[in-house]
């Protein structure tokens, strides 16, 4: 069998099971799943991008008749919404395999035969226990309980007692090959602490698997012997061959097999890497270079499902924020192979922190400086300083880094580098202050080259961040006047020089609105967490009220410097500032005049929020609160800092 070469991608999800409708951890794998594609796109691979819905088995048929429909009807009406998520969060895959297509069950077949003449699948029968939920088959060596049931330990549910005819694969034959692959292959198993599970559990000792079942009707037929049908993991793992092209269209099989790597739950590694290779083993087809066992998100750290009722519908968070600050959150908040507990909290601050204040404000401010100074093109900039030159080189340095980051799968550190330039470009602007060169005709070649920097950052970063963020990095581009879309643009070409003097930028919108948690919980009661019981509520230490650090972390709090002050007309006791915050000036009202003459704190840095919600003082729009001590006749008292620091920086 000719191998895929390194000139091609092939990245599959697992199936998901149509019993229910996909929660946040399925968007979370697909999402993973898009993004490397999207990626190796870039890189210039040829891509193949697999998922789709596993139909069959002994689950399907009870939830099914659950809800008085036939397993089919159940799988189509699941399937279109999985379908109608996916475009939703913008994926991008290359085909949508159901295991009840015709291809699949005659795939399948095909290849059970094939191990049937070979002596690899023979008949017997099986005595033991079996978990509904998990379509698996317990061990021996799971401890009875008091009443004489077993317990699935992957689960938790009761499992059942069966004795029927079966077919078996002849597993243990193949353990010797297994150690053998794991030990000339580290990376066939990811993140390493997962090979070390796989490997332990295989030298432990493998037992030929069952792998029909005469009970369950709703699945592939044995072929010869129809009264069996196929046990659903040796049916749902051939998907990663059949949806390829196995037995229907072998050029394409050809050009993508063997897989490059197989996304899966870290659940469901036994099955992929332990029965999926010897399967493929006992086919002689190439094995798949690597399977990726991520973690899970949480909620109130325990996993996800239906059963626990802890499940988090994207469409709640779709219909409020659209698909790329989901896209971003998941990404970004945990490293792939680890868990993550989901709150709405944390993906609030993400949104308003990451998304609006760092990355929206920039770019809405860069391209409206560039429209007011420039009527929206850029000419004549002055020669590059060494600062100028700077932020070009870093975006050369932070290119090769993202390239191999996004290449080894490191998603979330892509990302924190990717902020770690846009807080570099945002201190770049705050450090020029090109509102006050604008003021100086003298300066504004200088001022020229600093927003054509800004915006040829600008540009590269959301190039970088397009696999990530593909819908939202194409309207940056969109606002920069490109022509062409992030996508179409291969990695080895993307440069910092592509924005050029003299080409017009659009007026940006608002990408990223802020929103609060309060607004956001309040609109869909479906998404806020449960209400405490009577009597409970926030802890309390005397007469104070203890807040969670989740709850301090929502804060923005940043060094801010006085640029403005002056009184307000008719008040005695509040004084209009204009205060530069990092990433652009904002205006605040506060109650300090009579603590404070305008002339005399003009210069000066202080803590500020920058998150709160506007207030409108005396008609004017408040968009920062400073700190302050209050005294006992009701003055307030700033505390300054005593040494020089770059507006914006964060205080915690």
């Amino acid at each position: 069998m000719e191998k895929s070469s390194d000139s091609t991608f092939y990245v599959t999800t697992p199936i998901y099971y149509v019993n229910d409708v996909p929660h946040i951890g399925h968007a979370y794998t697909t999402i993973i799943a898009d993004a490397l594609a999207r990626f190796q796109k870039l890189a210039g691979k040829e891509v193949f991008f697999l998922t789709g819905t596993d139909e069959h088995g002994q689950k399907i048929e009870k939830a099914a008749a659950e809800r008085g429909l036939t397993p089919m009807a159940l799988a189509d009406s699941v399937v279109g919404r999985t379908q109608d998520l996916w475009k939703a969060l913008d994926i991008s895959h290359d085909f949508f395999i159901r295991t009840t297509m015709d291809f699949h069950e005659k795939g399948v077949q095909k290849l059970f035969r094939a191990l049937v003449e070979k002596g690899d699948i023979y008949k017997g029968e099986y005595k033991g226990w079996y978990c509904v939920s998990d379509e698996n088959f317990l061990a021996e060596d799971v401890p009875f309980e008091a009443a004489g049931h077993k317990t699935c330990p992957d689960c938790g549910k009761a499992c059942s007692a069966v004795s029927e005819e079966t077919y078996f694969f002849r597993l243990s034959a193949y353990q010797d090959r297994l150690l053998a692959h794991y030990a000339a292959n580290p990376e066939f198993v990811r993140p390493p602490s997962r090979m070390n599970e796989v490997a332990s559990f295989v030298r432990g000792g493998l037992k030929d698997l069952s792998i029909t079942r005469t009970t369950v009707k709703w699945g592939v037929p044995v072929p010869d012997d129809p009264r069996h049908t196929i046990y659903v993991w040796f049916d749902a793992l051939h998907n990663y061959v059949t949806g390829a092209g196995y037995d229907w269209n072998m050029p394409l099989f050809r050009k993508f097999w063997p897989a490059t790597v197989h996304l899966v739950g870290k659940d469901i590694l036994r099955f992929h890497a332990v029965y999926w290779p010897a399967f493929l083993m006992a086919s002689g087809l190439p094995l798949p270079k690597t399977v990726f066992g991520h973690g899970w998100w949480l909620r109130d750290d325990t996993k996800m499902s239906k059963s626990k009722g802890n499940v988090l519908d994207p469409q709640v968070l779709l219909r409020v924020f659209g698909p790329d600050p989901i896209r971003y959150f998941l990404l970004r908040e945990i490293p792939i192979g680890q868990d993550g507990n989901f709150s709405h909290e944390a993906f609030i601050h993400r949104v308003n922190s990451d998304l609006a204040n760092d990355l929206g404000n920039l770019v809405h401010r860069t391209l409206t400086m560039i429209r007011s100074y420039f009527d929206g093109r850029i000419t004549h900039p002055a020669e590059e300083s060494d600062e100028d030159r700077r932020l070009r080189t870093d975006f050369g340095d932070l290119k090769a880094r993202i390239f191999d980051l996004y290449g080894d799968g490191f998603m979330n550190k892509a990302l924190e580098e990717i902020w770690a330039y846009i807080g570099a470009v945002n201190k770049y602007l705050a450090g020029n202050e090109p509102w006050m060169m604008a003021k100086d005709p003298a300066r504004r070649g200088r001022l020229a080259r600093v927003l054509f920097q800004a915006a040829a950052a600008i540009r590269g970063l959301s190039y970088l961040a397009f696999p990530v963020m593909p819908r939202s990095m194409e309207k940056i581009w969109g606002f920069l006047g490109e022509e062409s879309k992030p996508g179409e643009v291969p990695f080895s070409r993307m440069g910092f020089d592509g924005f050029e003097a003299g080409r017009e930028v659009g007026m940006p919108e608002a990408l990223f609105p802020r929103v609060a948690l309060k607004d956001f919980l309040g609109g869909d009661a479906a998404a806020a967490p449960a209400a405490p019981a009577a009597g409970t509520g926030p802890k309390k230490e005397g007469n104070v009220d203890i807040i969670t650090y989740d709850e301090f972390r929502r804060m923005d709090l940043r060094v801010a410097r006085i640029l403005k002050a002056e009184r307000v007309a008719g008040a005695t006791k509040i004084l209009k500032l204009d205060v530069d915050i990092g990433t652009e000036t904002r205006q605040m009202v506060a109650g300090i005049a009579e603590t404070y003459a305008p002339e005399d704190i003009v210069g000066k840095s202080l803590i500020v929020i920058v998150n709160l919600k506007p207030a409108v003082i005396r008609g004017i729009e408040s968009q920062a609160m400073l700190l302050a001590a209050v005294t006992g006749d009701n003055k307030a008292l700033i505390p300054f800092f005593d040494r020089d620091l770059p507006p914006g920086t964060p205080v915690k």
